[in-house]
Parts: C-alpha cells; structure tokens; sequence
C-alpha cells in the first residue's frame, strides 16, 4: 500500500481570493514505513504573500522570487502522487488550493480527489477524540509525538509530522521515522527528544506470509469454534 503524507503553505487562506500555493511537502510510506522517497518544493506564487500567513510559516516574498512556479513542476507532482492514498490535516484546504492551481495551467488533469483516495486525519481525529483539540500540535501532545521543532509551520515538516501522527492513531509504528539532517541528507541514527530515529540503510523487514498447510489449518480450526466464532462475524458499518 502506497500513501502520501502532504501539506502545503500559502499566501494566504482563499483560492479563491487568489491566494496561491508557496510550498509543497510530501512524505511517501510503503506499507505503512516512511521510504525517504520525499517530495518538496517551493513555489512562486506570482504574487505578495499576506503579512498574517508570513507569521505562520515564516516564507518570505524575497526568499520565493527565484523558485519555480506550480506549472514548471506540476507533471512530476501529479506523477509522484498519481493513484497513492494521500494522508492530510484538514484535506479540504489543501486539495482546494492544489485543484485551483490546477485550473489556473489550464490542466487536463482531473481534479485531486479523481487521482487519488484522500484520508483527512482531521475528520478521523474528530470522531476518535470529539469535543476536544485536534490540531496538529495537540495531536502530537496527545500521541507523544515529537514536534519540538516545529516553531513554524513547514510543509515537508508538517509532513513528517503528521506521517508520526497518522500511524500513532492507526495503530502505532510512530517511531519508525526516517529522520534526516536537512544539512546532510542523512540518516542520524540516534536518539533524539525519546524518539529513536532508525538508520536509514537499515535492512527491510522480512515479511512472513503463512503458507497453504498452516491456512488449512487455520481454517480448521474456526471450524472447530462452530457458528459461535467471532472471527467469523462480520463487523458493523459505521
């Protein structure tokens, strides 16, 4: 199974206002372990980014003048993302500025939502948490994940984070980070803030599949359980 983890930055909240998309960040987990095959980008947004949303993630006009725009990149992002589940805080804002970047190059490319399955960790938070905080950040203080570099907003951060986050909620794993030095591209192996970060070279997991015997046995013995069997049962639709 192959999901993306993705979060934007904007020059502001509105697409339709004419906000534009600034940053892109993307982490890609193969069967729920983090590959280190990211994507991030920063974007000229052909226009000046709001005073409110500089506050928030610290990008500046300047910094933005000499990156590429959405259209000089956007065939490999659709590329990279194409037929993956993407994971996203509040999907809404995001694939609603990604389909109105889209609609801006005059794609033939269908809308977000037609590529890709989206699973909002928002929504999923709200129905496993109701009535409480939800935010990104109270998420990690819920999960024990680990955001004490988060000062500002990021997308490949908030990526990163959220990919913690996501398989805290869905099960656990949340430590099997591949987290790289932005200053070296690798690995650090280490222990950082509890969390222990794996080496990035470290071999797969082998996967043990059960073969034909030990099925037929398994299958005897929910036999052997009768109607009664649990296994046997379907679960509820919510």
């Amino acid at each position: 199974m192959r999901q993306i983890v993705l979060d934007t930055e904007t020059t502001g909240l509105e697409p339709q206002q004419g906000h534009r998309i600034i940053e892109i960040g993307c982490v890609e987990m193969i069967d729920r372990r983090l590959s280190g095959n990211n994507f991030h980008q920063y974007l000229q947004p052909d226009r000046e980014i709001d005073a409110g949303a500089i506050e928030v993630h610290g990008i500046t006009n300047e910094f933005l003048a000499d990156k590429p725009r959405f259209a000089d990149l956007a065939a490999d992002f659709l590329d990279y993302i194409r037929g993956a589940e993407l994971i996203i805080h509040n999907a809404p804002f995001d694939v609603g500025f990604l389909n109105h970047e889209l609609q801006l190059m005059g794609a033939d490319s269908p809308p977000i939502g037609e590529l890709c399955a989206v699973i909002d960790t928002l929504v999923m938070a709200k129905k496993m948490h109701p009535g409480q905080r939800n935010s990104l950040d109270a998420l990690c203080k819920r999960y024990d994940v680990d955001n004490t570099q988060r000062e500002l907003h990021g997308a490949l951060l908030d990526a990163e984070i959220l990919a913690d986050v996501y398989l805290a909620m869905t099960g656990g794993q949340a430590t099997l980070s591949l987290e790289m030095t932005r200053a070296e591209g690798e690995s650090t192996g280490d222990v950082d803030g509890g969390i222990r970060r794996l080496s990035a070279g470290r071999p797969a997991l082998k996967v043990v599949k059960a073969n034909a015997v030990e099925l037929e046995l398994h299958e005897a013995r929910l036999e052997a359980m009768g109607e009664g069997c649990i296994w046997r049962k379907e679960l509820p639709v919510e």
